[in-house]
């Protein structure tokens, strides 16, 4: 099949299946389901792709599958991740999310349909003969949840064979029909930050008998990401913001027990690496005039999503010879995390940024906000950037 005849087949293809993948990202958004939960998730995904003649495999985590396509020695792989998070859906539409403080706020029920699509694309060309190489489908689980699923999958064997993958993210920055694309470092490292202080607690009149844990922990939210400006070379970028602080119920009582809980983000790997022994050792000193224990738990995330320049080549050539050459856009590194890093580990790849900003609108919710609200016609553009991906690696 000549290249002419190639890209206008695969457009075709993605037509014929438009209605069925925003049907099903519908259906998604309706249900979202949490990392690690996404039973029903799954079983949809797999009938989806019996129905279309596949043999879709669940991992052996219950939740999230792999399946390949035609046939071959090594294949490329185009991995969707279809967790949701715990956050309020604030979007008014028959679809919003039917399960209250959960919804797909970060766009994953778009990667999936995105995905599922060029599954139907490719399963249907292979029932034709017109697929002359293998490809794998990754729906993963918890993507959400540190250090995420990717590992799982790749434990699971769902790297076995594979010489490249690729991957999408919604960006509300970029309008739909835009791919962002860049070499290198795409995201940041990202850690979970966990710190626990306690004492004997005690009275507010008199402070000065018992450690004011309070006011240690205030001090310790403040002031450890400001001595963190001080001990890290600021080219790292690395960033700590605090997500949850509890402690107390009692105006006129010090309690005994604080938590402080937050992310760590850095664009450096070298200065991330070395974040699990300095935070503790701050928090440590922050605290030592309360009179105030302090435990300090990171959880190493991610690594930062570092693209292939040739994986970025081919995602260029198949953006510009399906979606034209204007589709392309450049892109900076983010300080977001994204645990398709770890496939990045093993074998070479890259993620696009896919545009899913309405054409009619300046601005539109950002990721991880109630009011999120991507184009679908993000889904199409999706399904042909991963197919047309596939076919010219």
């Amino acid at each position: 099949m000549s290249h002419q005849l190639l890209v206008a087949d695969v457009l075709a293809r993605v037509e014929e299946v438009r209605e069925t993948t925003v049907e099903l990202r519908r259906d998604l958004h309706a249900h979202p389901e949490l990392g690690w939960h996404e039973v029903r998730t799954t079983e949809l995904l797999e009938r989806r792709l019996k129905e279309a003649g596949l043999s879709p495999r669940v991992l052996p985590t219950g939740t999230g599958l792999i399946c390949d396509i035609g046939s071959g020695d090594s294949c490329v792989a185009l991995r969707a991740d279809i967790d949701a998070l715990p956050v309020p859906d604030g979007v008014e539409a028959p679809w919003r999310s039917t399960i209250d403080g959960v919804a797909h706020a970060c766009g994953h029920d778009i990667h999936t349909a995105g995905l599922l699509g060029a599954g139907l694309v490719l399963a249907g060309m292979a029932r034709d003969g017109v697929l002359d190489r293998r490809v794998r489908l990754i729906f993963q689980p918890a993507e959400e949840v540190m250090p995420g699923g990717a590992l799982g999958v790749i434990a699971a064997g769902g790297l076995d064979g594979v010489r490249r993958i690729y991957g999408v993210h919604c960006d509300p920055r970029l309008q739909v029909g835009q791919v962002g694309l860049r070499v290198g470092a795409l995201t940041a490292a990202a850690d979970r930050i966990l710190v626990r202080l306690s004492g004997p607690g005690g009275h507010t009149s008199r402070p000065h008998l018992t450690g004011d844990l309070v006011y240690a922990l205030a001090t310790l939210v403040t002031e450890l990401p400001a001595a963190l400006s001080r001990r890290v070379d600021p080219r790292a970028g690395m960033s700590l913001v605090w997500g949850r602080i509890t402690s107390g119920s009692a105006a006129n009582a010090i309690p005994s027990r604080g938590e402080a809980e937050g992310t760590l983000r850095c664009l450096d790997v070298n200065a991330w690496r070395q974040a699990a022994d300095l935070i503790p050792k701050l928090a440590n000193q922050l605290v030592a005039p309360y009179g105030i224990q302090v435990d300090t738990e990171v959880t190493h995330g991610v690594p930062p999503v570092m693209n292939d320049p040739a994986a970025i080549e081919t995602l260029r050539n198949a953006a510009t010879q399906t979606l034209g050459a204007g589709a392309i856009s450049p892109t900076d590194q983010s300080l977001g995390g994204e645990d398709f890093a770890w496939y990045l580990e093993h074998v070479p790849g890259a993620m696009a940024r896919l545009g899913v900003r309405p054409p009619t609108l300046d601005t539109t919710g950002d990721l991880h906000t109630p009011t999120f609200d991507p184009s679908e016609e993000s889904i199409s553009l999706a399904t042909t950037l991963l197919t047309s991906t596939a076919l010219l690696d």
